[in-house]
């Protein structure tokens, strides 16, 4: 008698099989998760940004912009590859709602995680690279300063008029201005407007220091100038040479018409830059600065209630009307030598340089058949 027949265990074996074929697929499936994971979060913060014609971008962040408009934006001005991507990347780390907002400044090309520094305020400070040019007042570094995001600009003007600040690196003036030396400063979105003055402050004391050391002999003929008055007149000088090369040959102008009897009237340096500057500094002090919108007016030029102006008031202005860099100063401490009292602009930057007003008078009208 034959016995029971053996079952055929195909059912079972199909259903192992496709456990492994699933165990494999979820096998995958996660190794290729972590795969992504791990290049969302190693490899693509450090990547390159696209490549960019332009080396800032400006944006400005309104309150309650969330995160996918901004990323589309980014993605519009070059700023990053793709928003999608960044905007996962943003909210797998949980920034997406820690924008920073009003004025963010992108300085190209940049890595996604600079942009994420740049546009969150989860991930600390951030480093502002920020160029004073030679010939700003202290007025037009406030406004820098505040439209990169380094400090407002109120607050700075305060630590510069702050006397004892001033006086720990003897400077004996009301404000910093002709002090706050220019040139490019790396600081971050959360300074203290003291700090930022200090950092300029102390390069002008290196810089001077170098221009003493080097200079020494041409400073020993100044007699009777303090250094506030070399900053001073250098402060003018910066202001009026838009052309590095006429430093010294103006300088020397502003030399002649202080020491000589022959200009008239004796002592006035008789420059544009000081009227504007007092118009700015102490608007309420002359009647004719309260419509000021930049531009110089008869009405400025002939105002005697305007301390800075040097068309009516003889010798040197009451403190400096900009921050000159090291070549004015240079300029000041050692001129050029020359005959002339009169320079007009003539185009480009440059000056025509006259001896006597009537050779001043015909370069006027000759620039102005122009």
């Amino acid at each position: 008698m034959e016995g029971p027949e053996q079952p055929i265990k195909v059912e079972s074996d199909v259903g192992r099989a496709i456990a492994r074929a699933f165990s494999l697929a979820t096998l995958l499936a996660v190794l290729g998760l972590l795969g992504a994971l791990g290049w969302l979060f190693v490899i693509y913060p450090d990547t390159d940004g696209p490549p960019s014609e332009v080396e800032e971008v400006i944006l400005e962040v309104p309150e309650g912009m969330t995160l996918r408009p901004l990323a589309n934006e980014l993605e519009s001005e070059g700023v990053i590859e793709n928003a999608k991507v960044w905007s996962l990347y943003m909210r797998m780390r949980g920034l997406d709602r820690h924008l920073r907002q009003g004025k963010v400044r992108l300085r190209l090309p940049m890595t996604p995680e600079e942009v994420a520094r740049h546009a969150t305020t989860r991930l600390g400070r951030i480093q502002i690279r920020i160029l004073i040019p030679e010939g700003f007042s202290r007025f037009e570094i406030a406004q820098r300063l505040e439209e990169y995001g380094v400090c407002e600009a109120d607050d700075f003007l305060a630590a510069t008029e702050d006397v004892s600040l001033l006086a720990s690196y003897g400077v004996d003036a009301n404000d910093a201005d002709g002090y706050l030396f220019p040139d490019t400063y790396e600081f971050d979105d959360q300074t203290k407007p003291r700090r930022v003055a200090e950092r300029m402050l102390a390069n002008w004391t290196r810089k001077y220091e170098e221009i003493q050391e080097k200079y020494g002999d041409e400073f020993s003929k100044l007699k009777g100038w303090s250094t506030h008055d070399i900053v001073t007149l250098a402060s003018i000088v910066e202001k009026e040479a838009a052309v590095p090369s006429e430093r010294a040959r103006i300088a020397g102008v502003f030399w002649n018409r202080l020491k000589s009897k022959r200009f008239l009237p004796r002592r006035r340096l008789q420059a544009d830059p000081t009227v504007q500057y007092g118009c700015v500094a102490v608007p309420e002090a002359a009647p004719s600065c309260a419509d000021y919108d930049g531009r110089i007016t008869r009405a400025m030029l002939d105002d005697p209630e305007n301390p800075y102006n040097t068309y009516r008031h003889s010798g040197l202005p009451p403190g400096p009307i900009s921050n000159p860099g090291k070549a004015a100063l240079v300029a000041v401490i050692d001129p050029e030598e020359h005959d002339y009292y009169y320079f007009v602009a003539q185009g480009s930057g440059r000056h025509h340089f006259s001896t006597t007003l009537r050779q001043h008078n015909i370069a006027i009208r000759r620039n102005s058949q122009k």
